[in-house]
């Protein structure tokens, strides 16, 4: 299954570590020293403020989807892995 998280990216659901609140990110000295050290590897979708932060094990996506949004398109059943 594959999730859509910005622009026209979509990321294979078994890919992705974590997505985390924008909220979390900004309350959280942890989270954001960890985006800090991975910088070479970030990925701004949003060309507004981001809403949720996606990190695959590869990348680490700023998306302008909510988690919430994102969480729901990971429970349909009816997406098909490809």
């Amino acid at each position: 299954m594959y999730i859509h998280v910005g622009e026209d990216l979509n990321i294979r659901a078994k890919d992705i570590i974590a997505i985390l609140d924008k909220g979390c990110v900004n309350s959280s000295h942890l989270v954001e020293e960890f985006l800090e050290q991975h910088k070479e590897k970030l990925v701004n979708l949003s060309k507004n403020p981001f809403k949720s932060v996606v990190i695959t094990y590869d990348k680490v996506y700023l998306s302008p989807i909510s988690s919430g949004t994102l969480k729901k398109r990971s429970n349909y059943k009816e997406m098909q892995e490809f």
